[in-house]
């Protein structure tokens, strides 16, 4: 599946698991896991709890997602 069929949305870190998954709380309340895509890995951006982020969610599986970008504040 493309970056392009992701449905993005915006939401907050809250908890940072082992082997590079974060938890996130989406806008809406519902609490998905997601990973970090491949150009935020390739420029070494850090992500820390307590950030807000954009995910891109599948819509066949809205428990998993891509953490696409991080915003400022």
């Amino acid at each position: 599946m493309a970056k392009d069929d992701l449905v993005t949305v915006e939401g907050k870190v809250f908890d940072l698991s082992g082997g590079g998954t974060y938890s996130i709380t989406l806008e809406n309340g519902v609490a998905v896991k997601a990973r970090l895509c491949g150009k935020m890995k390739k420029f070494n951006i850090k992500v820390v709890v307590g950030d807000r982020v954009s995910v891109g969610v599948s819509p066949y599986d809205p428990t998993h997602g891509l953490i696409l970008h991080r915003h400022k504040f």
